[in-house]
């Protein structure tokens, strides 16, 4: 994305609780550095796979030209589950996706001024009998990123959208794409980032900013050019994937065991260079992680919240093993650890390390707030896979 002569002035009367966050913590390493688990193995554990038994296979869904999800959904997850290719290459002929992003549409100025979408609140004090869970886990402060973000790093970015309540933003991350290995497109996110699930209908204006304030010359006040905040483009998403059930669903619960989703993106200037190569890197999604080797994790984004102020990339180094929800036992239960991220950060990756390699495991999906204490995500298990396959060998 080639320079503007337009500067902008961080917003000064939003960031002033979050420095002295940002002044007293340790500068966050480099994810490379970060991620301190090594796991070995791959394939579900026990308790995950009796979880994963009974569920299926979320479907690629396109968004009409009013926004409102198709009508060709499954009757049930289990007619899902014996889906073939011709069913998901109907149900996406049925659902076009339209999203139609003139250049230059996100200023720096509008980019600046979204808000982050809410992290969907759940409380373990006010679950449902039905939810199993451990007790939460202790908060993990959300830590600044140190500049400049690094190309393992800058995979993590913020994805614009406008949605009903106006200009926001989400956090997503750049993964690895097995049918096109070194020229990924492909950005994971929340799919409450990308739909409204039941009664709503898809997100629109939908962009991926890579390694977004990657020089930190958005922060405190700073003077900066649209180059600098967006040092790898602008990325507009041509397809769009969230599970059937999301489509069905609503509210905090069992459809938050399947709060993921995920875009193809295109260079907004017209490059034919892919999102992988601009960045530098991607990191591969670990489906069916067994969840004994998950004895940590780090969940990185970009929260707008009070007492952040959306311009930095923030994690939690959460170094002891996640704690299970689950809604629904018929489907895989969701990870929790301690953090203290707010709205904006979710769809953020969850990352360990897999053979030496940082891999994304979850998305920031649902927490509790006023004070942000704790943060869940849902596990990609076989359901999940399915539909990153499709997704990956399907690119229209």
């Amino acid at each position: 994305m080639p320079p503007t002569t337009t500067a902008r002035t961080g917003r000064s009367t939003r960031t002033t609780t979050a420095r002295t966050g940002r002044s007293t913590a340790t500068a966050g390493a480099a994810v490379l550095a970060v991620l301190a688990l090594t796991a070995t193995a791959c394939g579900p554990d026990t308790a995950d796979s009796t979880d994963t038994a009974a569920t299926t296979a979320p479907a690629t869904l396109a968004a009409s030209a009013s926004g409102r999800p198709g009508a060709r959904l499954p009757g049930s997850l289990q007619d899902l589950a014996d889906w073939k290719l011709d069913d998901w290459a109907r149900f996406v002929g049925d659902n076009a996706f339209v999203n139609e992003v003139a250049q230059g549409f996100w200023s720096i100025a509008k980019m600046e001024n979204a808000k982050g979408r809410a992290t969907p609140e759940y409380s373990h004090k006010t679950a449902g009998s039905t939810v199993e869970r451990d007790a939460p886990p202790a908060a993990v402060p959300a830590r600044p990123q140190a500049h400049p973000y690094s190309p393992a790093t800058a995979v993590v970015g913020k994805i614009f959208m406008t949605a009903p309540e106006g200009d926001s933003m989400c956090s997503g991350t750049l993964v690895s794409d097995p049918a096109n290995p070194g020229r990924s497109n492909l950005v994971y996110t929340a799919a409450h980032c990308l739909h409204d699930g039941k009664g709503g209908g898809w997100l629109k204006d939908i962009v991926f900013v890579p390694g977004y304030n990657r020089d930190g010359q958005a922060s405190r006040g700073k003077q900066y050019t649209e180059q600098q905040v967006s040092p790898y483009g602008r990325w507009t998403a041509v397809k769009a994937l969230v599970p059937p059930t999301w489509v069905k669903e609503s509210g905090v619960g069992p459809n938050s065991q399947f709060d993921y989703g995920i875009i193809r993106v295109r260079n907004e200037n017209g490059s034919g260079k892919s999102l992988e190569e601009t960045v530098g890197s991607s990191v591969p999604v670990w489906f069916n992680a067994p969840r004994e080797q998950i004895t940590s994790a780090f969940s990185y984004g970009y929260p707008a919240e009070r007492p952040f102020d959306g311009m930095e990339l923030n994690h939690c180094d959460s170094a002891i093993r996640p704690a299970r929800l689950s809604f629904d036992p018929a489907r895989p239960p969701m990870y929790v650890i301690g953090c203290t991220m707010t709205g904006g950060s979710s769809g953020g990756g969850w990352f360990i390390t897999k053979d030496g390699k940082p891999n994304l495991i979850s998305v920031n999906s649902i927490g509790n707030r006023n004070p942000s204490e704790y943060m869940a995500g849902p596990s990609l298990q076989e359901q999940a896979k399915q539909a990153f396959d499709y997704f990956s060998k399907n690119p229209k």
